[in-house]
């Protein structure tokens, strides 16, 4: 039977990368400590230092409102003509049904 997976918490993550911030052991020796894998203990590290901005009162980089307009105003950009394609598509089915009813009749289409 496999052991359970150890999940840590935020407040272990948190611990595991201010230690990495300190510097006082290696990547290694602070993942056997811990339990966890080498990559772990420098990603906590790296949101870490990418966070730190935010404790002081600013923002975090890329959360600029301005990334949230372009990729909005690109998203709309997409509906229209997304849009278009599906009401000429619907057209077209409304067409092509009409003339199958007219050419073949409803008991070929519904099988009566």
């Amino acid at each position: 039977m496999k052991a359970k997976r150890k999940r840590p918490d935020a407040t272990c993550k948190a611990r595991v990368g201010l230690e990495a911030l300190k510097g006082e052991k290696t990547i290694q020796q602070m993942a056997k400590d811990f339990a966890v894998h080498p990559g772990q203990v420098t990603e906590w590290k790296k949101k870490i230092m990418a966070g730190a901005v935010s404790v002081f009162g600013g923002e975090l980089p890329g959360a600029e409102a301005g990334d949230f307009d372009r990729e909005r105003q690109g998203l709309h950009a997409k509906i229209g003509p997304l849009s278009v394609e599906v009401d000429f598509l619907r057209k077209k089915s409304s067409k092509r049904l009409q003339r199958l009813r007219r050419d073949m009749g409803p008991e070929a289409i519904w099988g009566r």
